[in-house]
Parts: structure tokens; C-alpha cells; sequence
């Protein structure tokens, strides 16, 4: 009788615990995603409990926070995608299974509660290496981009167009990728009205990426004094491309000292086993 009644009051409490998440989810407010883009594949997984989690950890995220994830998300180019509460949601998940992982781990290995802290703060601040990461990744591609955009840029300048109008034209003859995304969103504040000074302005702020800040600059210079384009230009193309040259050559001198880890801990060691095995079974052959 007794196992009876535990068996039902356990039951109950499931039930209970499942109708107070379904409530939570459905009190929290649908967001309109039609101009948004698509969130990274592993918030898409999760994103019914990060939605949620993001309209009831408000209180938690302080101003200061918000603003420096609002920055960091702008220049991975995920501000369109997420919102501060939500990466920061994103976060508090990824420390949640982080947690549940560390408990798995520390039954079968010693350790107890403080693989579990650990492998919970790694997995809290996981989102921000990959977010650090998706704006190094968007940085390269932008500068590897930049000089064919500039060049078509001058070309369709000294053919008589307009900044505008030569934007407009560069975009068009040029691949897809993150420059591209951030061109056709300073030509869609250039026709909202906003100026192009400041559109320009709000684009380099965006991305915080030094070579874009100094092709603004020489835009926002030549725009001011009236002086023509095309010189300015073709000056920021060379100095991208020795600026892309640069860093091809530092990341060629760099390789050989990466490649040292690899070789002490795996390549020496092999190749000492190979050559010294047959040294070692001669001398256990002669007895000595």
C-alpha cells in the first residue's frame, strides 16, 4: 500500500513539473524572426529552451554585459541572428549540459563534484571562443575579399558613377560573402536616408576591423574634400594586398615553429623507437 502511494505522489510531481514547463512555454512571448536571420545550428537545437530562458534571465544580464555582447555579436555578424539574452541563454544551456556531462564523467572517473564544476565553466564559456572565432574566420574573409571589391569599386568610379551607384555595381560583379553583406547593408541605409558619411561610419564601427576602418577613413576623406576617388582607391587596393601579403608571409615563418609540438611529441619519439630497437635487441642479444 505503502509503494502504492509513493508510486502515485511521484507520478503526480511529474505531472505537475511537466504542466509548469509547458505553461512557462507558453507564456513566453513568440518572437518574429521574418527579417532575422537563421540562428547557429547548435542554438537552432535548443532554441524553444533558450527563447524561454532568454525572457526569464533578463534580470541577470547587466547593462554592461548586454552592450559588450550586442558589440561582439555585431562584429561576428550574428546580430541578426541573436539577441544579447539569447547568446547569453545560449550560454547558461551549454554550462546545463556541461554540468550533466560532468556527472556522467564522474561516476566513471574519481573526481566528483569538481570535474563537474570545471567541465560546467568550460561549457559556459564555450560560446564566447566560438564566437571569437566565427569573427576571426569573418575578418579573414573579409580581407581576402576587399582588394577585387576595391579595384571594381575604382573601375566604376572612374567610369563615371557615383560612390552609391559604384557600390551597387561592385556587389554586383562580386562574389557572395561577409563584405558583401555588410556593402548591401550600408546601400540599404543610404536608401532609407540616412547619410552616406554616416552609413559609411556605422559600417566601420560595425566591423571594428582595422584595414576596413582605414578604407572608410579614405572614403570619408575624399567624400569630405571632393578631391576624386579613383587615386585614393587604387592606393587602398595596394595596401590590402601588401597588407594580405604580410600576413601570408608571418603565418609561412610561423609554420615551423608549430610544427615542432608534432614533431618532439609524436615524430621524434617514433622514429627513435624505429632506430633504436634493433640497437637495443643487439645488445640484449650479446648479453650485455
Amino acid at each position: 500500500m505503502l509503494g502504492l502511494i509513493s508510486s502515485l505522489v511521484l507520478a503526480l510531481a511529474i505531472l505537475v513539473g511537466l504542466w509548469s514547463v509547458y505553461s512557462l512555454f507558453r507564456q513566453a512571448p513568440t518572437e518574429d524572426r521574418t527579417y532575422k536571420d537563421k540562428p547557429p545550428l547548435l542554438f537552432r537545437v535548443l532554441w524553444p529552451l533558450i527563447n524561454l530562458l532568454a525572457n526569464s534571465l533578463g534580470w541577470a544580464l547587466s547593462t554592461k554585459a548586454e552592450e559588450r555582447y550586442t558589440t561582439a555579436l555585431r562584429r561576428a555578424g550574428q546580430d541578426y541572428a541573436l539577441t544579447p539574452r539569447q547568446f547569453f541563454a545560449g550560454k547558461v544551456v551549454s554550462a546545463v549540459a556541461g554540468a550533466l556531462l560532468g556527472v556522467m564523467l564522474s561516476g566513471m572517473l574519481e573526481g566528483g563534484l569538481s570535474i563537474i564544476v570545471v567541465i560546467a565553466m568550460l561549457a559556459f564559456f564555450y560560446p564566447d571562443l566560438w564566437l571569437k572565432e566565427t569573427t576571426k574566420q569573418r575578418n579573414l574573409a573579409i580581407l581576402k575579399a576587399l582588394p577585387f571589391f576595391i579595384d571594381l569599386l575604382t573601375l566604376s568610379i572612374e567610369a563615371g558613377l557615383n560612390l552609391s551607384g559604384a557600390m551597387q555595381q561592385a556587389v554586383a560583379k562580386s562574389a557572395g560573402g561577409p563584405l558583401m553583406v555588410e556593402i548591401n547593408r550600408v546601400l540599404r541605409d543610404v536608401r532609407a536616408g540616412k547619410a552616406r558619411i554616416d552609413a559609411l561610419r556605422d559600417f566601420s564601427a560595425r566591423l571594428d576591423f582595422t584595414p576596413i576602418t582605414s578604407f572608410v577613413s579614405a572614403l570619408v576623406q575624399g567624400e569630405k574634400t571632393g578631391s576624386s576617388l579613383g587615386p585614393i582607391l587604387r592606393a587602398q587596393a595596394e595596401q590590402r594586398r601588401t597588407e594580405r601579403f604580410l600576413r601570408a608571409e608571418k603565418l609561412a615563418m610561423e609554420a615551423p615553429v608549430k610544427m615542432l609540438g608534432p614533431l618532439i611529441f609524436f615524430i621524434f619519439p617514433c622514429t627513435f623507437i624505429v632506430i633504436g630497437f634493433p640497437i637495443a635487441m643487439k645488445f640484449l642479444a650479446s648479453g650485455l
